[in-house]
This record gives C-alpha cells, structure tokens and sequence, in this order.
C-alpha cells in the first residue's frame, strides 16, 4: 500500500527527474555533487565549473565581514545556516542599518532556480545575482559601490592569495597580473559556494528516493497525498522534486521563468500592490505582472519564517490559512483591501477547506521536508 501511494503522489516530481535509480551522490565535471544518484546535475556557467577549491574560498568568503565596506556583515549575516540560510526577520537589514522591502530567501538549491531573486525574469546566474547585495546603492546592502579598491585591498593577503591561486590556477597570476584577486574571482568563488548549498536528505526524500516506507509518518503521507491533490492544487506552482516550478537543470530543455500573483494584496480595490514593489511588473512594465514573484522551493520550508516576499506571514499556519482563503483580507491600514478578489491572482488561488485532522497532516508533510544535516552540516558552516 505504501509503495503505491508513493507512486501517486510523486507521479509529478518522477516523470520530471527522469531518474535512473536512487543512491549517494555522483561525480561530474570533477566536482562531487551531493545530490541523489539520477537526479538531473545542475547547470553550471562554462566559465565558473564547479571545484572544490571555488567551494572552500567562497565559504570563507561568504563568512567575512571584510566583504562589506564597513566591516560589519557578510554574506552570512543575512544567510543563516540554522535557519536554511535564511533569516527571521521580515526583511533585511544592510550594513548600513538601512531596511530592505524583502525578506531575505532561504539559499536551498538555488543551483536548480532558473531565476534569482524573488521577482527578476532576467536574473538567470547566481555570478550575477551576487552583484546586487555586493554594489546595490538603493538599498545598501554590502555596501562596496565607491569603496571598490578599499575592499578588494582586504583580499590582498598572502592567505587570500594563496586560496585564490588554488581555486583559478588557470587565470590568477596570467589575467590579473601581481594584483592576483578580483571582485570577477570573488563573485565566482562565492557563487561555488551557494551552488553546493544541496539540500536533499529529508525524510520526505528518504520516503520517496530511497524506498524508506518507515522515513515519513503517517499523517505525513496522507499530507503528502492532500499537497499533491487537485483539491488542494499546491503542486501547481510548488511542484517538482524542487517544490518550485521555477526550476532548471542539465535535462530540462523548457525555459519556464513562472510568477504568481496569489491574492496577497489588493490595495484599495485596484488589483494593486503596495508601491514600494510590485513585483515583476517593476522588471518588465507591465500591469499584469503587477504582483507576480516567484514561488520559492518549499523544502526546509518549516523553518524559514517569516513567509512571503515581504515576511508579511509570520508562521506556517498562517500560511495555511491563507491559501485555504484564496487569498488575504486586508480590512484596515493603507494597504486595505480584499486580495481574494485581486483580478490579477493566479487561477489556481481558489482556496479550500481543510478539517482539522487534514490541515495537522498537512503540516506533518510541510515538515517532512525539513533536512536536518543540511541545516547544521560542517561543510555549510562558518570556518573555525
């Protein structure tokens, strides 16, 4: 019984991986990728091919405070590895105390996003996705904009110089002379670094990849069974062995680039959403983007709070609630308005009923996809 419910529900998230047999990881292009044997590799930029000597100086870089220019956050500060790399903040923070409009993303197999950020149909690689927290001036983030050679003078050590040489053997001492390092050299060690960040050792994955009947409990797979139904229609937009539909890999031969307006707001009536951002429409100037984001992956979902692209929902509960309510209700403060009844809101927002045995399930399910080892693995973390 159990095998065949398996097959139900993973029907989706099967046909998509192609997968040839399940086991530990493969090695490819000389990088071990920690990934289930048959899932489809990540796709990779032909100039920044994965090793593990990009992968260790981009940990060390992530960590380092040097990479500000005020010496006060890394990459890490607002990437917590408890927290999926995370935050629990509703939005961030930068260096110089300036508050963002969105909340920081869980960095969980951005490898497999086909885009970055939370609503940018151009953002296709994390090399250039990293320039924005590295030289955005509105918000400040990293702050390095008009401190370029102060910072890059930080990196200038003889352990920097040595780890760099290690990780571009083939370009440190020919392209860039005695000067060694480079802000190019530093966004693709750090981009090494976030494509490693694998996460796919949950007990949902056990249950599913690995055949372990006794990984989920029950009440998970009955969640499992209600989160894969019509009924309910999450799959839609979570869907894959990524739980996102916006996903790209090695065998993926459509580019899909979705977005979701899901009812959030609807401010004054108007389909609108708050000004300071408006989703992908502030990309391509169109108003029926107006709203759309990217539906993040769901994995390590349970621990990622606060929800949506402004932390605007505080606990998965809540988060229930408001897609079984096909939308939010905003009855007072200037972003007032009915967002169930936003025109622009994805089709498969029509909302639904769960009993409370049904909704538990649910959440058991949600939780099955938290990967415990990738939250506190030695690998991930920050160097001693």
């Amino acid at each position: 019984m159990a095998t065949s419910i398996r097959l139900l529900c993973l029907f989706p998230l099967l046909t998509a991986l192609l997968l040839t047999g399940c086991g530990k990881s493969r090695e490819t292009e000389g990088y071990q990728w920690p990934i289930i044997d048959g899932f489809p590799k990540p796709q990779v930029p032909a100039d920044n091919l994965m090793s593990a000597e990009k992968v260790s100086l981009g940990r060390i870089l992530f960590y380092d405070q040097n990479l500000s220019a005020n010496q006060t956050q890394s990459c890490g500060s607002c990437h917590l590895q408890e927290y999926a790399f995370a935050e629990p903040l509703m939005t961030s923070v930068g260096s110089t105390g300036e508050s963002h409009r969105r909340n920081a993303p869980a960095l969980v197999n951005i490898a497999y996003n086909k885009t970055l950020t939370w609503a940018h149909d151009g953002l296709t690689t994390i090399e250039h996705q990293l320039l924005l927290p590295m030289f955005s001036e509105s918000p400040v983030e990293l702050g390095i904009t008009n401190h370029e050679q102060e910072v890059l003078a930080r990196f200038q050590t003889p352990a920097y110089r040595a780890l760099f040489r290690q990780a571009f053997p083939e370009n440190f001492s020919v392209i860039f002379g005695s000067e060694g390092v480079s802000f190019e050299l530093i966004t693709k060690a750090l981009a090494s670094f976030v494509r490693s960040l694998i996460s796919l050792d949950s007990p949902f994955d056990h249950y599913a990849y690995w055949r372990d009947d006794s990984a989920m409990p029950e009440e998970a797979i009955r969640g499992m069974n209600l989160f894969f139904s019509e009924r309910l229609e999450c799959h839609h937009c979570h869907g894959g062995f990524n739980f996102t539909q916006s996903t790209g890999h090695e065998q993926q031969l459509i580019d899909r680039r979705p977005f979701h307006n899901t009812g959030l707001y609807n401010v004054n009536g108007a389909s609108a959403y708050p000004g300071e951002d408006n989703g992908l429409a502030e990309i391509s100037t169109l108003a029926a983007d107006n709203g759309r984001f990217r539906a993040p992956t769901l994995r390590n979902i349970a621990v990622t709070a606060p929800y949506m692209h402004d932390g605007s929902i505080k606990t998965l509960d809540q988060v229930l609630d408001f897609y079984a309510d096909g939308g939010r209700n905003i009855t007072q403060g200037p972003h007032r308005g009915d967002g169930r009844r936003n025109t622009l809101k994805s089709p498969f927002m029509k909302g639904f009923t769960l009993t409370a045995s049904e909704r538990h399930d649910l959440l058991a399910f949600l939780h099955s996809l938290t990967d415990k080892s990738f939250l506190t693995a030695p690998e991930h973390a920050a160097p001693e």
